[in-house]
């Protein structure tokens, strides 16, 4: 290790990384709260002490060099590091202390946060989880920039190199409207009947959307032109008879329910997604997120596969409080 004087210190790494985000002098040092003058004059600095010219400037405005690219992505991970550092001595004495902040996809927040988040209040007391909603790749993007602690997300995403627990497994269910041929059935779904069949499916972004579109290229089915934006639309345009769709089993007894569909599960091998709870790698607070993913895991509901019963019950629109009767939870 080296224990001579470094020629840059974070502060500068920071006004480096703002004018990268920001391509703007003025703009970054309103960002980071300073004046632009002494923002330019560390920037400068900086330069000097790695021998490198890290951006471009002209009247038009301020680029990343080549070599300023891959100095300041490396910036980024030196920052990140030390904000982890900070985070770890802030957590010392109790590490489910304070806020954490958690990502989560729109096709599990409105059907899981209202089961897990009582239980993490009971469980962590002192701990203020604050949920923030958006697709993978966004979600995935802040984590990595260090504005999230951690994300829900399906494993099956491409979630890069990150630490992971497993929250629960959603089998998906096949969903049509109440007189559709193929909801009449209480058997499990065979690929072949989907053959032709029009499918609808979540919009471009939404990790559900791939996940389901792979089962179902492989039965080829028909996609619609239409792409919902949520499970809930997906759910009213099947109820209208426009084609049949694939719904997480978390969602069933909600937007099934609201919409009066059949449902029916899946012969084997059935799709299903994996919930888990993701971090960076190397967080200071590794060992309280895995708390926390294991208090998640126990207040998960994970709906049975679906038997003809409560397929029935389904379309009739039952109750919800006999469908929870039917709810198991996720092994520890």
């Amino acid at each position: 290790m080296n224990h001579s004087p470094h020629a840059f210190s974070l502060r500068q790494l920071q006004y480096a990384v703002a004018v990268a985000d920001s391509l703007s002098f003025r703009k970054a040092a309103d960002l980071c709260h300073v004046a632009q003058p002494s923002l330019s004059a560390q920037l400068a600095q900086l330069e000097a002490g790695l021998g490198v010219r890290l951006f471009e400037r002209d009247r038009r405005g301020v680029l990343p060099t080549a070599a300023g690219k891959e100095l300041i992505e490396r910036a980024r991970r030196l920052l990140l590091d030390a904000d982890d550092l900070g985070a770890a001595a802030r957590r010392a004495l109790d590490p489910l202390h304070g806020t954490l902040r958690i990502g989560v996809i729109p096709t599990v927040s409105p059907y899981l946060l209202p089961h897990v988040t009582p239980a993490l209040r009971a469980e962590f007391p002192k701990l203020t989880a604050i949920w923030i909603e958006d697709k993978t790749e966004v979600l995935l993007q802040r984590l990595q920039a260090g504005e999230l602690d951690a994300a829900l997300l399906a494993l099956e995403a491409e979630l890069g190199d990150v630490e992971h627990e497993l929250v629960a497994t959603d089998p998906f269910l096949l969903a049509t409207a109440a007189d559709d041929p193929l909801g009449q059935s209480a058997a499990p779904v065979e690929r072949s009947e989907l053959r032709d069949a029009d499918v609808l499916l979540l919009d471009d972004g939404h990790c559900f959307r791939e996940q389901a579109l792979s089962y179902c290229a492989r039965t080829k089915a028909r996609e619609l032109e239409f792409r919902a934006t949520s499970l809930a639309t997906l759910a009213q345009m099947v109820a209208s008879g426009l084609g049949v769709t694939l719904l997480p089993a978390l969602a069933v007894a909600t937007e099934a329910e609201r919409a009066g569909l059949a449902v029916r599960r899946f012969a084997e091998p059935a799709p299903a997604r994996t919930i888990v709870l993701i971090w960076r790698k190397r967080s200071a607070i590794d060992a309280a997120l895995r708390s926390v993913a294991a208090t998640l895991r126990k207040a998960c509901p994970v709906l049975p596969e679906t038997s003809g019963a409560q397929r029935s019950s389904l379309r009739r629109s039952g109750g919800p409080a006999a469908k929870r009767r039917g709810v198991t939870r996720a092994a520890s």
